[in-house]
């Protein structure tokens, strides 16, 4: 799921012309499946559409894991969504990075979002993840920034996930506190990404997603 999610995303936002909420509607097609192990081996996504397919094409392989996903608030940069692809109620709040920097600079990227998703029938509650833009680099060392913490993220084709799930809770906490978070990775080609996510209305949208989820 983690690998299908996120390059779907990547997929449908690699074409100007898809706006942030058709890429969210992507995202959020794709949420049906089972989380592996934060150390299972990486694997190569199937259903990754080719480089330069057509939005529509890209959204139909999204579309095809379920039903759209239904905006039920904008939280300050925060989109709060809900969607039952497979008869499973899905929920996830969603937003993209603030402000962005390359080393060296101006490097060329798609799109970078972030979302914390819960899943009941999957039993998963808050899960953070990042979709950078780029296919990071093999045994890289990514982490996220968070209230004066820093948390390793294990890292998987062009997604992000904490790396020691123990933590993740006090990481959603802090990302609850906090006014931003700062994500860090390393591009295939050695390009240095920093990504600054403002966490305004966050906390509102989990909230809303808390309550929505139980029904």
């Amino acid at each position: 799921m983690r690998q299908i999610l996120t390059s779907l995303i990547a997929s449908v936002a690699l074409c100007g012309t898809v706006t942030f909420a058709q890429a969210q509607t992507a995202a959020k097609g794709a949420t049906n499946g089972t989380k592996p192990a934060a150390a299972a081996k990486p694997v190569t996504p199937a259903a990754k559409p080719a480089t330069g397919a057509k939005p529509d094409a890209a959204a139909a392989t999204a579309a095809a894991g379920g039903t759209e996903p239904t905006l039920i608030g904008q939280f300050g940069t925060w989109g709060a969504y809900t969607a039952t692809p497979s008869g499973r109620k899905v929920c996830f709040a969603l937003a993209k990075p603030s402000s962005s920097k390359t080393n060296p600079p101006n490097r060329p990227r798609d799109p970078a979002y972030a979302f914390v998703s819960t899943r009941p029938a999957e039993k998963v509650v808050n899960e953070v993840s990042i979709m950078i833009g780029y296919t990071l680099k093999p045994g890289s060392e990514s982490t996220l920034e968070v209230g004066g913490g820093s948390y390793a993220m294990y890292t998987q084709g062009d997604g992000l996930w904490i790396k020691n799930a123990a933590e993740e809770e006090r990481m959603v906490e802090a990302m609850r506190k906090s006014a931003d978070v700062t994500v860090k990775g390393v591009s295939a080609k050695g390009t240095e990404t920093t990504d600054t996510f403002s966490l305004k209305g966050l906390s509102q949208a989990l909230d809303r997603l808390t309550q929505d989820c139980k029904r």
